[in-house]
């Protein structure tokens, strides 16, 4: 590539990289190291999909084995935009709205593609969402997400708008499986990575007007407002395996860890109480552990 062209793309705010044939990555711009954590000097030369950003759709499907835009893109020649989340060198997922173009050469033959991709989480919210619950001393400083006192508010505010509203209300607890495990076997700052990297993904994964918190321990709670019909089985289950398709790092092993969460579902019923909904819950949950864990039980 023409080192001013690399100039231009470099100062574009959105990240940007570019691929042979084969998919290897020619060019890794500032964007992208930003939006990934990944340096250029760490992705170059090798393939997009050698555990670097590993796409996922919203069902947590992973793309790059046959659905990959990018390599679409170059085996028509069409251009595509479409939504995906992609693995942080963190290890969560993210959500990015990707375009992608194929790159041609002087006789028209496709010699490559360039993808753009772009943060699709509406970000100032939710820096200006973190300071706000920093201030007030809602924020949990292990995960940086919202804590139990935060939450408990939480859930007397949309039970209120919910009574107004009669809008559907979802709640999810999740629960991270074998989480002892974790601390016994690797210690207790892999076991706080674990903790981090799952309500990274969690909060990543969702709408800029739901709520998501640590409730305790290695239990997360997720306020779902204005769901329609069927939606909360389908965005759980989505969510279940967002967390199970991210990757832990550890010093000691080459490979990264994988976990996996149980969760339990329900809808706001209208008369009922704080307690109730959690109550319920909290039971519905300790179903999906009986049931052989990974997995939610709705009700």
């Amino acid at each position: 590539m023409e080192e001013n062209f690399k100039d231009i793309l470099d100062n574009l705010l959105e990240a940007v990289y570019v691929t042979d044939l084969d998919r290897r990555i020619i060019y890794w711009n500032r964007g992208a190291e930003n939006l990934t954590g990944f340096a250029k000097e760490e992705v170059l030369y090798r393939t997009c999909s050698e555990n670097i950003l590993g796409h996922v759709d919203r069902r947590g499907v992973p793309l790059c084995g046959g659905q990959c835009p990018l390599a679409e893109t170059m085996a028509d020649g069409k251009p595509r935009e479409t939504m995906v989340f992609l693995h942080h060198k963190e290890g969560f997922r993210r959500p990015v709205r990707v375009r992608t173009s194929p790159l041609r050469n002087a006789s028209g033959a496709v010699t490559g593609g360039i993808e753009v991709f772009e943060d699709a989480m509406g970000f100032l919210a939710l820096e200006e969402k973190i300071q706000l619950l920093e201030s007030l001393t809602l924020l949990d400083p292990l995960t940086r997400i919202g804590n139990r006192r935060y939450l408990e508010m939480q859930i007397e505010e949309k039970l209120r708008e919910f009574k107004i509203s009669g809008l559907s209300l979802g709640f999810l607890l999740f629960d991270i499986d074998r989480f002892k495990d974790v601390n016994d076997t690797w210690g207790h700052l892999v076991g706080d990575r674990v903790l981090t990297v799952v309500a990274s993904t969690l909060k990543h994964s969702l709408r800029i007007y739901d709520v998501v918190g640590r409730w305790g321990g290695e239990e997360f709670l997720l306020i779902l407002p204005n769901l329609k019909g069927g939606a909360l089985e389908e965005v759980s289950d989505r969510l279940r395996k967002m967390v199970a398709a991210s990757e832990i790092l550890l010093e000691k092993s080459p490979e990264p860890m994988h976990v996996t969460v149980s969760g339990g579902a329900t809808l706001a019923r209208l008369g009922e109480t704080p307690e109730q909904v959690l109550e319920r819950a909290d039971r519905l949950l300790y179903d999906s552990k009986s049931a052989g864990k990974n997995c939610i039980t709705f009700g």
